[in-house]
């Protein structure tokens, strides 16, 4: 760990990564309660300078042409795997997470490198036909935004870090990125890495600080903004967004609910549960939040339930091990208990965890009984805390997993899966996994992954996620003739001609 400190201190010795002008420090503590770094603070200057150089490095960098981007990439996908050990230690030190947790954030890094990589053709310069064969034809470009600004809060701070700015930087844009403090040194090692793969200097900047007062000026500054996190500063960043009319992608809240049918494997759809809710700590946006099950088989699942979550092991040091660890703060610790002590004072059940052990950890906890008058009922924890309710029909269980205001992800367990799809389509959520709590289908990079309602707006993953980083051009020919009447033809004549070869052009079958 301390040569990988060492290194942090030296990246900004050289001004290669992020910029201090304010000479303000915060300093970080582990939640396992070591210190690790003091952190030098950027000022809205600095994200000034951050955005200059990076709009000078992107002039290069988007004229060098797809599989040249495309190879820095795959470079940077084998630095990733080389130096693994490095990374995950890191992630552990920062956010406190058991190293499998870490491990998925690695993973999810090399496929994205990956994926995109390998499906730039979707950048590819396209030719289509105009509305008369022949006559017209046109080709639609994908052109760069310039510069991606990137929000990325403390929860996943490898995956957040770059898995967004992969794509981004594949279609040719510079990015500026801010991630939260508590996770800055991971950010900085990963994108280091990406200049070993070859990024031309300063193309991809970093600014640190607290997004109350670097998230307006770097709004202000960017042609595209990614942003990860609560709905409420969403909404916020949404507004400064439109202001400034730039695209933006959001990935925000959920309160993501499983059904579990009575047709279920009940020992099965205990262990998918156990990590679909407590999978980083339940510390993650598509986490499942809700448990409704089937009224003939609620006792003996939450008895297996309860059992399998008394049988994972804390883990409060770097190395492999344990199942859950400490969450990432006090101050966030104790938000969360905020929502367990509420549901205890109005009558909710606590059947495994629900204490605050230490400054900063939870065990994971199983309530029931939950009503609407309790917080935990609709807002969301982001902590280790699962509300199971019972249901007698699938309509109804679909009504339950509705009744949100959000929409990200959700789940259905069946050995039925054809009704499992069936009810998939009915639920209201921008991802729904079968037989799984959430890593189905984001790990299923073919295919776009956000959400519905207050869970934001924009897709991750597949070409949505790599097209909304650009601008399309059509540019349009006209080989021949012109829209004005030709051959000395009037008005009349020259439009009820249009309108008959449109007519035949619909009976050949020509689109």
């Amino acid at each position: 760990m301390a040569g990988v400190i060492e290194d942090l201190n030296y990246w900004w010795r050289v001004n290669r990564l992020a910029t201090n002008t304010t000479g303000d420090y915060i300093t970080i503590t582990s939640p396992y309660g070591d210190k690790l770094y003091s952190l030098a603070l950027s000022s809205e200057s600095d994200i000034s300078t951050a955005i200059h150089t990076a709009k000078a490095a992107q002039v290069a960098w988007g004229s060098l042409g797809l599989r040249n981007r495309a190879r820095v990439i795959l470079r940077f996908h084998d630095l990733v795997l080389a130096h693994k050990d490095e990374l995950l230690d890191l992630i552990q030190w920062e956010t406190g997470k058991p190293r499998r947790d870490a491990n998925e954030e690695l993973l999810d890094v090399m496929l994205n490198a990956r994926y995109y990589a390998r499906h730039v053709g979707a950048l590819k310069d396209r030719k289509h036909s105009g509305v008369f064969p022949l006559l017209i034809s046109a080709i639609e470009r994908h052109v760069p935004v310039g510069v991606v600004g990137i929000i990325a809060p403390w929860n996943y701070p490898l995956t957040l870090a770059v898995s967004d700015a992969i794509p981004a930087l594949l279609a040719g844009n510079a990015v500026v990125l801010k991630p939260d403090p508590l996770t800055s040194a991971t950010a900085l090692y990963v994108i280091d890495l990406l200049y070993r793969a070859g990024l031309p200097e300063g193309l991809f900047g970093v600014v640190i600080g607290d997004g109350e007062k670097l998230g307006a000026p770097l709004i202000n500054q960017v042609n595209f903004l990614m942003f990860t996190g609560s709905t409420k500063v969403g909404r916020v960043v949404a507004a400064q967004c439109g202001e400034q009319l730039i695209g933006t992608a959001l990935e925000l809240g959920g309160k993501n609910a499983m059904i579990i049918r009575a047709d279920s494997d009940v020992e099965k759809a205990a262990e998918i549960a156990t990590r679909a809710c407590f999978g980083n700590t339940g510390q993650l946006c598509i986490s499942i939040e809700r448990l409704y099950v089937h009224e003939s088989i609620e006792q003996t699942f939450l008895e297996s339930f309860v059992r399998k979550t008394r049988a994972m092991t804390y883990q409060d040091s770097v190395g492999w091990g344990g199942s859950f660890g400490p969450l990432i703060s006090p101050v966030h610790a104790a938000r969360v208990m905020a929502f367990i002590s509420d549901a205890r004072d109005k009558g909710a059940k606590i059947h495994t965890g629900g204490e605050l052990a230490g400054n900063a950890t939870i065990a994971p906890t199983i309530m029931t009984g939950v009503t609407e008058q309790m917080n935990v009922c609709r807002d969301e924890t982001f902590g280790p805390v699962v509300a199971v309710s019972a249901f007698s029909s699938d309509s109804e269980a679909i009504g339950l997993v509705n009744d949100s205001e959000y929409g990200l992800n959700a789940s259905v367990i069946s050995k039925n899966r054809k009704v499992a799809l069936a009810i998939a389509r009915e639920l209201h959520a921008g991802t729904v996994n079968i037989n799984e709590g959430y890593a189905t289908a984001w790990s299923t990079l073919g295919s776009p992954m956000g959400g519905f309602g207050a869970s934001g707006l924009g897709r991750r993953h597949a070409v949505a996620g790599i097209l909304q980083y650009t601008q399309s051009q059509t540019i349009a020919t006209q080989n021949a003739l012109g829209f004005g009447p030709p051959f000395g033809l009037n008005d009349e004549k020259w439009g009820n001609l249009l309108t008959a070869s449109l007519g035949v052009m619909k009976k050949i079958g020509w689109r």
